[in-house]
């Protein structure tokens, strides 16, 4: 199969395949986890109980009927492109989005991509030192991202193929709280949708990041915590107490002056975080909270939320 004859039979332009073949070079692929441990490898990244069938029922067997040809190029040459860049930490497009509707294997694709790195990247935690309770709980944002794009009806898998790629090559952990991503001179900062953002919880989070970045790093040298984020708008100030938690998370930044933002539509990004929907019309979003309220009446308004960026000292 040349890349024209793959790129038409997954329904993405030649280019996408292209660029596929020439980042994975000629780095081998990484073969499917054993399907006799998959069960218990789906429950330690808390995937739940309807995608880990879906996921076992399209295991990337030899004979699986679900595995056409160019769907088992995408899985070996993705699995080849992350690892190609193992210990990268910026965000990586592992492949095309591909027509979900197709199968369990095309819905699922990139989380067999992900499933069969888990090995790759558990090797470089152990080379670095990073305790096993870290792995494990930074990889089971598998589970979390799967959820969400459910309930999406599939409207954040999109954006999650490339987010979860920083998971598998150790660009980013999950220390308490928040997730914690290697950057240059800087640890980019993550809320994950694990409940409320406490103070206290945020603060022992920021305490463990900057004792496990030294040890575990050490030839990293890093001065300030940053975030980007619509949590960071200051015009929540308007519509949110004083003593909320995202007030308070926001009182921790010193705000950058604004720019807008390349390829973030923070309107969306808004309805995706607090609503878990795009489509959904605003009058019939849910009001239960002072978020959701404000949200919505802002939008209503003819108002939009900015994307905001801010630092914390790490010393």
């Amino acid at each position: 199969m040349d890349l024209e004859d793959i790129a038409a039979r997954l329904g993405v332009p030649v280019e996408e395949a292209e660029h596929v073949h020439r980042l994975a070079g000629d780095v081998p692929p990484v073969p499917p986890p054993d399907k006799g441990t998959a069960p218990a490898l789906l429950d330690r990244l808390a995937v739940p109980p309807d995608d880990a069938a879906e996921i076992l029922a399209s295991w990337p067997d030899q004979d699986s009927p679900h595995w056409t040809p160019e769907l088992r190029w995408l899985r070996d040459r993705s699995t080849a492109l992350v690892r190609a860049d193992l210990g990268g930490a910026g965000w990586l497009v592992p492949g095309p989005e591909l027509p979900r509707d197709r199968g369990p294997a095309w819905r699922h694709l990139y989380a067999h991509v992900y499933l069969a790195l888990v090995d790759v990247v558990l090797l470089y935690h152990r080379d670095h030192g990073v305790p096993e309770a870290v792995s494990w709980a930074t990889l089971a944002d598998l589970g979390r991202n799967l959820a969400v794009d459910r309930r999406m009806r599939g409207e954040g898998w999109p954006v999650m193929r490339s987010w979860l790629t920083l998971h598998v090559r150790g660009g980013l952990y999950e220390l308490g709280r928040l997730q914690h991503q290697r950057a240059d001179g800087e640890i980019a900062l993550h809320i994950p949708d694990s409940g409320p953002l406490a103070p206290e919880a945020v603060t022992a989070s920021l305490d463990e990041a900057r004792a496990f970045f030294p040890r575990h790093f050490p030839d990293e040298h890093r001065t300030v915590f940053s975030c980007g984020s619509w949590l960071l708008d200051p015009r929540l100030r308007e519509h949110l107490p004083a003593d909320s938690n995202i007030i308070r998370f926001q009182d921790r930044f010193e705000l950058e002056p604004y720019e807008a933002p390349e390829g973030i539509d923070p309107d969306v990004e808004v309805l995706r975080f607090v609503f878990r929907s795009l489509t959904t019309p605003l009058h019939e979003l849910p009001r239960r909270t002072a978020l959701q309220r404000a949200v919505v009446e802002h939008l209503e308004a003819g108002g939009h939320w900015q994307w905001r960026r801010g630092t914390i000292p790490m010393a």
